[in-house]
């Protein structure tokens, strides 16, 4: 299988600037882990700049293989019930404005890490005052109880990606369902904190299913929708069937905005942490 070649629009420009520069010089002194640094993100230079980065809690072995992701996948280590006491003190050394937080699934767990992501997030609201937050989420299995568990411990946004369309699911996301995420995305936003999810581009969706799926998740009341590019991460993962152009991303930029949503961010580039901290309404 052959990864195929990425068009001039894809290069990435260098990380630059103070702010830029301030925070990396305490990742690397302190050994923080961010997604920013270990996922090469593209857009690692502007978000750092801007005073946000996106950390991974519950370790780094997912127990689903999602045919786009490059996170292992096997049997996790336990928690580190450390751990929210070393995030919100990473946050606050970095001294950032805004802090996303995301997970690998762990449906090892009894009730797939809500607990520890609830004792995250309130210790980071405790030692981050100022800091605002999102959360980028698993299913949960769909369980509202557990969801609840996240819920109350009250980030600024809850976001959880629909990852792709209705037709493609069942070859992109393993375990996950299309119609469970929608319900996910349902009741965050019945609770009243901002919800939000993504899709990217690239795997064989149509512009229709593309149209359906923005009609799908306003249904659910997410506010904020976010569109990138699939970047094939090795060639046992899924084959890039397009490279979709940046002025097709800026027309369902403008499409999203017409039907409804708050805040669409839609370009090559965009993964869904990109200016986050412009999603808190």
């Amino acid at each position: 299988m052959q990864i195929k070649r990425k068009p001039d629009w894809l290069k990435i420009k260098l990380p630059e600037g103070q702010d830029y520069a301030r925070i990396n010089n305490i990742v690397k002194q302190n050994n923080l882990h961010t997604i920013c640094s270990s996922g090469n993100c593209p857009n690692m230079g502007d978000c750092w700049g801007r005073g946000t980065a996106t950390f991974m809690i519950l370790g780094n072995i997912c127990t689903r293989s999602c045919k786009f992701c490059n996170v292992s996948t096997g049997k996790p280590l336990p928690p580190d019930l450390n751990e929210p006491v070393k995030l919100a003190r990473s946050i606050q050394l970095m001294k950032l404005k805004h802090a996303v937080v995301t997970s690998v699934d762990r449906d090892d767990l009894p009730d797939g890490g809500a607990q520890i992501w609830a004792e995250c997030i309130l210790k980071i609201k405790e030692l981050n005052p100022e800091t605002t937050l999102e959360t980028l989420i698993p299913d949960f299995d769909g369980k509202p109880e557990l969801l609840d568990i996240v819920i109350n411990a009250k980030p600024e946004v809850i976001s959880h990606n629909l990852e792709t369309t209705r037709r493609l699911t069942p070859q992109v996301r393993t375990k996950a369902q299309y119609d469970r995420s929608l319900n996910v995305l349902k009741h965050i936003a019945l609770s009243g904190i901002v919800a939000k999810t993504g899709i990217m581009l690239g795997l064989g969706e149509t512009g229709d299913e593309i149209l359906q799926t923005m009609d799908d998740a306003l249904a659910a009341g997410c506010k904020v929708f976010t569109l990138g590019q699939y970047l094939q991460p090795t060639r046992q993962h899924l084959e890039i069937q397009e490279y979709v152009t940046p002025e097709k991303f800026e027309e369902y930029r403008k499409i999203g905005l017409e039907k409804g949503f708050l805040v669409v961010e839609s370009s090559p580039l965009v993964r869904s942490s990109y200016r986050a901290e412009k999603h808190i309404f």
